[in-house]
């Protein structure tokens, strides 16, 4: 019902965060490729992206509507509970694992980078 909007709040944070982190890093003059705010963006594709498509789910399915209260789980008090549980559990979830996923790939890509760039010239020979 409105589970899409526990990683949309996260992303309105993330991309807080990341506008502030990129403005820190511009002033110091970091090197791209080690830049923390490009692998914010990341995060941030993803929570957008997936909310996004969440969003256009639940549109589909008649769970928002157009008007106030613009969520049909918000007509009804019962319903509202069932919402409210929804979005705790489901969620939640899908925040976490959406961060999950991302925490090892900046992890990933933390170890690819710190590969000597022999190594890696080895590696493309043996291919």
């Amino acid at each position: 019902m409105a589970c899409f909007l526990v990683p949309t709040a996260e992303a309105v944070v993330a991309t807080v965060v990341q506008k502030a982190v990129k403005k820190k890093e511009d002033s110091k003059g970091t090197a791209k490729e080690y830049r923390f705010s490009e692998k914010l963006k990341w995060l941030n594709g993803m929570l957008w992206g997936g909310s996004g498509m969440l969003a256009f789910e639940h549109l589909w399915h008649g769970e928002i509507s157009p008007f106030f209260p613009f969520l049909t789980a918000m007509e009804n008090p019962a319903d509202t509970v069932e919402m409210l549980h929804e979005m705790a559990t489901s969620g939640t979830a899908m925040a976490v694992l959406v961060t999950a996923v991302w925490t090892g790939m900046v992890l990933l890509s933390g170890r690819v980078q710190k590969v000597p760039e022999s190594e890696q010239e080895r590696a493309g020979e043996r291919t």
